[in-house]
């Protein structure tokens, strides 16, 4: 009998969300630079967005790739490139477009731009070149052209894994993960960091931003690997405390380290490098703790998944924009930093989903433009086992 995976569809609608409060706590942040900042920052807001950003992209990759191999089993790859436009490319497009320029336009006027409007400001997206010196973007929808980009060029592998040399390989890995665990997957991740030597900021621009875009390749191929087979699902169910335990320690470890000053100096020595893999490894068992403890307790079919999970991308694609146009009207007032950031939070969630059940989800062309499917009448489908036939509503 199949079992369903609502357990990945409900870790995508937490970190989608978790991801809303990162980027509504941004302004607000001490050290980070943002598009808006308010005067007052917090060093306990940047605390808690550094937390989040260990592991939560990595895992939307990792849940992504195992989402595109479900995909892949039901659609020939000439499909599956159409598939992945629609979902994908068609959304970016539009949201470089559409929905991304009031974030800019936000910016400049704070910045002390003089446009008197959004459509004086509009035609230089077209005139002024890239961002930052100009004003084209995609800004957070970066994730959804590395997504693009991974699905395109993954191609060649997952075929590979679809033959019989393919399940070979993965069988043999899932039985030797199933003796010595699923950390050395952390080795991978360590050899492709040190591409930060040569290219140490995450800049999300593709161009200059080839360690961090190998970096989450990496996450979308482990994704798709791990979701070949169900025997690495048992494992990381049966592990789920030890990897809890070794990211609880190894994260306790790292803020000892970065509050007391004692991170080792940045380059090619034994002490970076040993930061590095410290940082990998709570990371990875991070992510492999929530997907073992979302696989034992979060299975569940809730009457709201459905509606959530369909809503959760075009939710992603609108969030930054109404956080940008809140923020800038926040930052002029004079309130606690606390008071700023929860007002921030909740509006721009309202406007989120109220642009979502109102505009976007009734109508046919909306639904095209944020890449979803054109019937809203047909029970969704969440991932299931490997042995399954449905389809993942994947980004």
């Amino acid at each position: 009998m199949q079992e369903r995976r609502y357990d990945l569809d409900w870790l995508r609608i937490i970190a989608i969300l978790l991801l809303h409060l990162f980027h509504c706590a941004m302004p607000f942040v001490a050290e980070w630079d943002w598009h808006l900042k308010n005067k007052e920052t917090s060093n306990l807001l940047l605390e808690f967005n550094y937390f989040l950003s260990r592991w939560r992209m990595p895992l939307l990759f990792f849940i992504s790739g195992a989402g595109t191999w479900f995909v892949l089993q039901h659609a020939a790859t000439g499909q599956y490139i159409w598939q992945r436009t629609k979902r994908l490319f068609i959304p970016l497009i539009f949201g470089m477009l559409v929905v991304v320029p009031p974030q800019i336009f936000f910016e400049r006027i704070y910045k002390g731009a003089a446009y008197n409007s959004i459509l004086e400001f509009y035609p230089s997206i077209f005139t002024t070149g890239p961002y930052p010196a100009g004003n084209m973007s995609w800004h957070h929808l970066w994730f959804i052209a590395y997504l693009f980009l991974y699905a395109i060029i993954g191609i060649p592998l997952f075929v590979f894994l679809k033959s019989g040399k393919g399940k070979k390989l993965t069988d043999t890995v899932a039985r030797f993960c199933e003796k010595f665990g699923m950390l050395w997957f952390a080795v991978l991740l360590f050899i492709a960091s040190f591409l930060y030597i040569w290219f140490p900021s995450e800049t999300h621009a593709l161009v200059d931003d080839w360690a961090t875009f190998t970096r989450y390749f990496l996450f979308f191929i482990f994704g798709y690997f791990i979701g070949v087979h169900a025997g690495f699902w048992k494992t990381i169910e049966s592990n789920r405390r030890r990897h809890l335990a070794i990211a609880f320690f190894g994260f306790i470890l790292i803020n000892y380290l970065r509050w007391n000053d004692k991170e080792p100096e940045w380059g090619f020595n034994a002490g970076n490098f040993m930061y590095i893999g410290l940082r990998i490894i709570s990371a990875w068992s991070i992510i492999l703790a929530l997907l073992g403890y979302a696989k034992k307790y979060l299975n569940l079919n809730k009457k709201i998944l459905a509606f959530t999970n369909e809503g959760i991308y075009p939710f992603y694609i609108l969030h930054q924009t109404f956080i940008v146009i809140t923020t800038f009207y926040v930052i002029q007032v004079e309130e606690t930093i606390i008071s700023k950031y929860l007002f921030t939070t909740v509006i721009s969630f309202v406007l989120s989903v109220g642009f979502y059940v109102f505009l976007i989800r009734p109508y046919r062309i909306t639904r095209f433009l944020f890449g979803m499917k054109q019937t809203s009448t047909k029970k969704h489908k969440p991932l299931q086992e490997p042995t399954g036939k449905t389809l993942f509503a994947l980004f």
